[in-house]
């Protein structure tokens, strides 16, 4: 049966035409049950599991793992980075990671995830914006010492107003109740989007702010492609995109 299995597969098997152990089937294991029934196999999908992983064939999601460019002091910015988060941690300063995530349309679409339910959930068969009733960005804010995330929902657009808006609303709703001797906030975010390493007026809004609340606001932007290792990104974004 092995054998016929495999030859199953490579009749349905692309791969990587530069390392020749990497395949892929698009096969599922119900398909893969059909076809080893013609060939007079009476097998379970449970079966089928068990060789696929006998034969090395996981299921995984695609990783955005490829870098599309570099930077010459990347590096250098990353221990800067690291350097200021834990000079910050040990004085008791708050250290922050913050982004805006895309815009989602408010209305009867599609949402990742799944729920236990006692019958269909009906949704549009298209996401057209001209059907939606709004939408809605989400902009988060991830402290790093308290393993906790705050969520901003803005209406309009994605400026660098609503970013230094949505910080506001996190200090005085929670950072100054954990925080209330800090002296200066370590901010992380990505060199782009609505809080920019180059837009003058991510600088004027955030200075403005600062002034507001009476604190010291340091940034640390991630250096150019690297915007996945902002925080973030695998430890808030990551757990809440289906709820968006």
């Amino acid at each position: 049966m092995d054998q016929d299995f495999l030859d199953i597969l490579q009749q349905h098997t692309a791969g990587n035409p530069m390392n020749s152990s990497i395949r892929w089937t698009y096969l599922k294991p119900r398909e893969i049950v059909s076809e080893l029934l013609k060939k007079g196999y009476s097998v379970s999908r449970n079966i089928v599991r068990y060789l696929l992983k006998k034969h090395e064939y996981v299921k995984r999601k695609a990783q955005k793992n490829i870098t599309m460019g570099g930077h010459p002091d990347r590096n250098a910015q990353f221990e800067n980075i690291t350097q200021l988060k834990q000079d910050y941690l040990d004085a008791g300063n708050p250290v922050i990671s913050m982004d805006t995530k895309k815009k989602a349309l408010l209305g009867t679409f599609y949402r990742n995830g799944s729920l236990y339910t006692q019958a269909a959930i009906q949704m549009n068969d298209h996401d057209f914006p001209s059907s939606a009733t709004g939408s809605v960005i989400p902009h988060g804010v991830y402290d790093l010492k308290r393993n906790t995330g705050y969520i901003t929902l803005g209406t309009s657009h994605d400026t660098s107003e609503f970013a230094c808006d949505s910080l506001f609303q996190w200090w005085v709703n929670e950072g100054i109740i954990h925080y209330p001797k800090a002296k200066s906030l370590l901010i992380l975010c990505d060199g782009g989007g609505s809080n920019s390493s180059r837009h003058y007026i991510f600088k004027e809004d955030l200075q403005k702010t600062a002034n507001a609340l009476g604190l010291e606001i340091r940034i640390a932007h991630y250096p150019p492609y690297p915007s996945q290792y902002n925080p973030i990104e695998h430890r808030f974004f990551s757990s809440c995109d289906s709820c968006l």
